[in-house]
């Protein structure tokens, strides 16, 4: 069987890294068409996936359009001479018209409600929508639920073995007290007209944060001055050691985010997404699971992760949280394999 992925976010590199490899470990063809977006590129490398960058993402309020019809023609291109049995992706236009174009079933996945543009793009072209059961919106006959997330089909315990080690290599000791903060570029399609934290509500949550131990920031865009000292001193690929051995998360990424909740760290996400019509993951992951906490208010969030620094016994409370969101979640990338062969047609 020839499997294609579509891999254009660092967060579709982790979801599909361990299909991938279960994959070529069977004796199956894989193509990964990649992004040149942030740090996509460096983990692919990193995870040694053999992939094909087609496009890059660009500078300017016209980039995207340009990108997203280069990377519509050469993903034709690639499936033409490829000639999958079936495509993954994550809400990809090009993938959904290329399988279209070229009868080649293509699956797509969603954990994003407010993915609008690129959904009414893509949906009519798939075979086959897989989300998460509590996603809000019904899609029809080709939409599959599983209980789970994006983030367990490499953070599921059977997936990810955090490694104190890692961290030490490069200074940092996993016992000694310290927070995580992401930021991100807000410049993608879905990002219109809302926000992250302000540069005056960084200021205040890195100042809040340095009072009560290390902090480690990552950003998107290039880091200012002022915050120099915080860069992250990892690579991106040791990221998940890095959230697991946290005391506390905080930023405006949807990703990390949810990703910190699900290994069982204090989350604290603070962008204008929170409020009544959130996406239904951090709904669940807040009034289901208490794991994760969003708020819009940039005040409120900081307030919050104070408090959550002064709360006794903070880890010992997540941790059995989090014991209960893996008894009752599944591994994703086994739904995912499933999902392959049966439209696939793989034995």
């Amino acid at each position: 069987m020839k499997v294609l992925f579509d891999v254009s976010h660092p967060a579709h590199v982790h979801l599909f890294k361990h299909a991938v490899r279960a994959l070529e470990e069977d004796g199956h063809d894989v193509l990964v068409l990649s992004r040149e977006k942030d740090v996509t590129i460096q983990l692919l490398d990193s995870y040694e996936i053999d992939h094909l960058p087609i496009s890059r993402i660009g500078t300017r309020k016209l980039s995207l359009l340009s990108e997203w019809l280069t990377r519509e023609v050469r993903t034709i291109q690639m499936v033409k001479r490829f000639e999958p049995d079936v495509a993954l992706c994550v809400m990809s236009p090009a993938t959904a018209h290329a399988g279209r174009l070229l009868d080649c079933p293509v699956i797509a996945f969603n954990d994003s409600e407010p993915v609008k543009l690129a959904s009414s793009l893509t949906l009519p072209f798939v075979d086959r929508l897989c989300t998460p059961t509590n996603f809000s919106v019904d899609h029809g006959d080709k939409h599959r639920t599983y209980d789970g997330y994006h983030e367990l089909a490499y953070l599921h315990p059977d997936r990810f073995s955090p490694d104190p080690d890692s961290l030490r290599a490069f200074g940092i000791e996993p016992e000694e007290p310290y927070a995580v903060v992401r930021f991100v570029s807000w410049g993608a399609h879905h990002d219109v007209g809302q926000r992250g934290l302000s540069s005056e509500a960084k200021r205040e949550l890195v100042s809040a944060l340095d009072e009560y131990g290390a902090v480690y920031i990552s950003s998107e865009r290039p880091l200012p001055d002022e915050f120099e000292s915080y860069r992250l001193p990892i690579p991106p690929e040791r990221m998940h050691d890095l959230l697991y051995y946290a005391d506390l998360y905080v930023g405006d990424s949807q990703t990390m985010a949810t990703e910190a909740a699900v290994l069982g760290t204090p989350a604290v996400r603070s962008n204008t997404f929170a409020g009544e019509s959130d996406m239904s993951n951090f709904v669940e992951l807040e009034d289901e699971y208490g794991l994760l906490y969003s708020r819009s208010d940039p005040d409120e969030t900081i307030e919050l992760v104070s408090d959550l620094l002064r709360s006794p016994d903070l880890q010992e409370t997540w941790e059995t949280k989090r014991a209960r969101l893996v008894e009752e979640k599944i591994d994703v990338t086994e739904y995912m394999l499933e999902q392959i062969h049966d439209v696939g047609g793989g034995a």
